[in-house]
């Protein structure tokens, strides 16, 4: 009785057990790259989903936000969400569901992205441009530090996993030479997101995309203010073609000749407005070659606000004393009024002159000048 008591509990137990660990499915897990408190604008950010298991094995993932308005600059492929250029807009809620449709079992899991209104010290790409050919070389200079920086690298093949580069020797851009804490590196550049991190903090992050194909655009890896002239570069890996197609949003803008030997096409945006920003690609006149789009990102020009702002307190530091002065002025016109104004004849109060006597000197002169005009007269009118 007992032995076949003991093994029935253990069995029923083993089997509670199972039922219970079906019922608690895994916990998905989403990772915020480049890794922080805060996300800076301008700068490009991954989300990457996975379950707490590491098992992959059977599951899909959804991913929604509390905007349901579509954006060019967000991007989703599978476990990983992506966002170019972040805007302040893109603070808010993300949400990643993941579902296993053989268990039909689903789970997920809420992230809360918070834009910074600082500016993140600026790492500096040569070339500028978030495309780059397969086999090209890309230097990465990380900003002033006393410290130091590393140089992070997330592929896209292995989003959990970041590469530090080593600095290499190398002659940053201007012919100098590098010194120990210049944090310049020389690399073959290969897809993924770069970023500076030292002890400080971190600078902005950049997603660089390798090219494999036979045509790409070269946009500013970085936001361009608004007013700059921008350059724009559809660049033929084999082929040396003298025109090329440029599109914004899909929509054609027109097709440009080419003046340099290299065979690369250039279109010049001169005065570039917040309205030019949008995804841009080019193509071969007859389109049989297309590049991938690149996103064009164009930040406000923050120093005329910066001017117009600091004018306006000038402004009104001087208006608000005047403005009280004369509502104090009109309240207390009686009084202030002839303090502040010129005293009018009126209000002079009335003074009598002192009284004087003639001397003797004085009244024989004036008894002279009398006998003398009088005399004057007659000479002057006989007969009077």
């Amino acid at each position: 009785m007992t032995t076949i008591l003991v093994p029935s509990l253990l069995g029923v137990a083993a089997s509670i057990l199972q039922v219970f660990s079906l019922e608690d499915p895994s916990v998905p897990i989403v990772s915020v790259w480049p890794p922080g408190s805060e996300i800076y604008i301008g700068e490009s950010v991954f989300l990457h989903c996975r379950m707490a298991s590491n098992s992959s094995f059977g599951w899909t993932y959804l991913w929604y936000r509390t905007a349901s308005t579509p954006n060019l600059r967000h991007s989703v492929c599978g476990d990983r969400y992506s966002i170019t250029a972040v805007k302040e807009e893109d603070a808010g809620s993300y949400w990643c569901k993941a579902e296993q449709q053989e268990s039909n079992v689903t789970a997920e899991v809420q992230v809360v992205l918070k834009v910074s209104e600082e500016a993140p010290p600026s790492l500096t790409l040569t070339p500028n441009t978030r495309q780059i050919f397969k086999g090209e070389n890309l230097s990465v200079l990380c900003p002033t530090s006393p410290t130091g920086w590393e140089l992070k690298h997330l592929p896209p093949v292995h989003p959990n996993s970041t590469t530090v580069h080593p600095r290499t020797p190398c002659s940053p851009p201007g012919g100098a030479v590098c010194s120990e804490k210049s944090g310049v590196w020389l690399l073959t550049a290969s897809s993924g997101l770069y970023w500076c991190e030292g002890a400080g903090g971190r600078s902005n992050a950049v997603n660089i995309t390798v090219n494999y194909g036979s045509i790409l655009l070269k946009t500013p890896a970085l936001p361009v203010h608004e007013g700059d002239e921008v350059f724009l570069f559809c660049q033929f890996r084999a082929e040396k073609l003298k025109q090329a197609t440029f599109f914004r949003d899909g929509i054609e803008i027109g097709t440009f000749n080419s003046s340099r030997s290299d065979g690369t096409v250039t279109f010049t945006i001169g005065g570039v407005k917040i309205t030019d920003e949008g995804s841009y690609k080019c193509s071969s006149p007859d389109r049989k070659m297309e590049s991938p789009e690149s996103w064009l990102s164009v930040s406000p020009d923050r120093g005329v606000w910066k001017w117009f702002a600091v004018s306006s307190i000038i402004v009104l530091l001087f208006l608000i004393p005047l403005i009280v002065w004369i509502i104090y002025c009109k309240s207390q016109q009686m009084v202030l009024c002839r303090s502040c104004w010129l005293i009018t004849k009126g209000d002079v109060p009335s003074v009598p002159l002192p009284e004087t006597k003639q001397d003797v000197t004085e009244v024989q002169w004036d008894l002279s000048w009398m006998e003398m005009t009088t005399l004057m007269d007659k000479q002057i009118y006989p007969g009077t």
